[in-house]
């Protein structure tokens, strides 16, 4: 639409530049065709009452030209006249004095039309002008000029009469006008034509639009009507056959994947029993362990770690299978994120010779988050942090503001490159899997650390350089209200400045993950009292 603007009026404007220049030229033409006859009519009747004249003494001729220039202003359709002895001609008797109407109009006869007269090649010469109108404005006119010859050898005089052109400019204003109301009536219709036209052309692209997106917000059954249009309904058919295929697709990829989640939460349940089973009759063998041989209690030690482990493994694929499930329950009571982060710490820092510094410069206030996931997320990224550290110092950052708690984990370690990071949080991946476990790990964990924080409302995200260490940051909203949130943490440490950053890679606006939006309704609040009884 805004291409067709341009274009027509574009066009509209050259032909109505076109259209005035015609018509002004025509006008203009007309007007002075006829001021050259007026004035010629004229200079033939002055020339008639000079030829009349009796005597030759100055009285007569002054006499003479006085009637001449009534007759003149009576017979002409001129507004100014002026009459005056040719330049540079002898005098050789006393001459007849000038006659000047219109002072305005004298001053602005130029000398070129003067000297054109005197050098008579023609019998009339002209010359555009302008007065001055009612209102101030300025009004085209015309200035014609022809010879008088005065009797008696009194030589040669300049009649030269003033024509104004107020009548051709308002005819021509008028023509304007019409022209203006014309191209903005045609730019109007036009422009209702195109905009009618388009709606009605582009009305099955607009139901095609609405229809993918009703199926993208998760609407199976949304489908293209038919448009009693040939190619439109065979896009529609096209699209529905699309469409359906998809949502069967869809429908299958659901059942695969809530049998899925069924068999290993039901493989979890099942291995339970066995699992409680080995790890009593290990614990018996434990207390038994001087009196095996050294081999023996070895592998003893080792059963006993894996038991551990398997039974950590059974823990995080039951937690996972709850998300997948969307049957996540939290329990949120008022929590202090510094002591919460702080009781971390303490309880890793024996595992490790690293350094672990806790630098809490805000999250001192309270907010409701469920204390057992924020925990479980800080644990996972400090233990991860001491996997990959390269036994150099842990930074553990916490701010808060009006609207987020972040608590940040910077190590520098081995770092991750950036396709590393695309897969930081999948499922049982490894940057580097030949590299020895520190505190074992089922490779769950920053897939439920990232599960923790979206049930929450927030982000978990990662900053990573080869060789430069790695920065988890986790933003957690303090209120359920707002749709999205400012994180007081940046995601880029101090000292990586000199990269190119996004706005929120150094501390943001964040936008609530999408998931969390679409199971809100679906996660269940619960309050301390109610935690408890679930904890009985």
């Amino acid at each position: 639409m805004t291409i067709t603007a341009i274009i027509t009026g574009v066009m509209i404007l050259i032909a109505g530049v076109f259209v005035l220049t015609s018509v002004g030229e025509d006008l203009y033409s007309q007007r002075l065709e006829g001021a050259l006859q007026d004035s010629a009519r004229a200079t033939l009747q002055a020339q008639q009452v000079i030829d009349v004249v009796a005597g030759s003494d100055v009285r007569s001729l002054n006499a003479a030209v006085y009637s001449m220039r009534g007759t003149v202003m009576s017979v002409s359709s001129s507004d100014y006249l002026v009459f005056k002895r040719q330049i540079e001609q002898p005098r050789f008797i006393d001459a007849p004095q000038d006659i000047i109407v219109g002072l305005e109009f004298a001053e602005q006869v130029s000398e070129p039309l003067t000297k054109a007269l005197l050098s008579a090649e023609s019998l009339q010469y002209w010359q555009p002008i302008s007065f001055k109108g009612e209102n101030g404005s300025e009004v085209p006119g015309i200035a014609v000029g022809t010879s008088i010859n005065m009797p008696s050898g009194a030589g040669t005089y300049d009649l030269i009469l003033g024509y104004k052109l107020e009548d051709t400019q308002k005819t021509y204003s008028f023509i304007l006008r019409i022209l203006l109301l014309t191209a903005i009536f045609l730019m109007l219709l036009i422009g209702g034509l195109v905009y009618g036209i388009s709606r009605i052309v582009f009305r099955p692209i607009r139901v095609a639009a609405a229809t993918s997106r009703r199926i993208a917000m998760g609407e199976s059954d949304a489908r293209m009507p038919l448009q009693n249009d040939e190619y439109f309904d065979m896009l529609s058919e096209n699209f529905n056959q699309m469409a359906d295929a998809l949502q069967s697709r869809i429908d299958e990829l659901d059942t695969l994947s809530e049998m899925q989640q069924r068999f290993v939460s039901d493989v979890s349940h099942e291995l339970r029993t066995p699992l409680t089973t080995v790890k009593l009759a290990t614990q018996v063998l434990t207390t038994k362990n001087q009196d095996l041989e050294p081999s023996s209690a070895r592998a003893m030690e080792v059963m006993v770690e894996q038991v551990d482990r398997f039974e950590a493994l059974l823990t995080d694929l039951l937690e996972i299978s709850r998300y997948d499930a969307g049957r996540v329950s939290i329990t949120t009571e008022p929590t202090n994120i510094v002591h919460l982060v702080e009781e971390v710490v303490e309880n890793l820092q024996p595992l490790t010779n690293q350094v672990i510094e806790v630098r809490p410069v805000g999250g001192y206030n309270p907010i409701d988050v469920d204390p057992r996931r924020i925990r479980r997320i800080i644990s996972n990224l400090i233990g991860n942090a001491i996997e990959h550290g390269e036994d150099k110092p842990i930074v553990v950052r916490i701010d808060s503001n009006s609207t987020a708690v972040a608590v940040s984990v910077r190590d520098y370690g081995v770092g991750m490159s950036e396709e590393d990071l695309t897969h930081v949080f999948n499922r049982f991946w490894r940057a580097d899997p030949s590299r020895k476990r520190t505190l074992g790990g089922t490779g769950l964990g920053l897939a439920i650390a990232r599960e923790d924080a979206i049930v929450h409302g927030g982000l978990l995200e990662v900053w990573s350089k080869p060789g430069r260490g790695t920065n988890f940051r986790v933003s957690i909203p303090t209120s359920e209200d707002e749709m999205s949130f400012f994180s007081p943490l940046p995601l880029v440490p101090e000292g990586e400045s000199g990269e190119q950053q996004s706005p929120d890679e150094t501390g943001g606006w964040l936008k609530r993950p999408r998931r969390y939006l679409q199971k809100a309704k679906k996660i269940v609040n619960q309050k301390t009292g109610e935690a408890k009884n679930e904890k009985s």
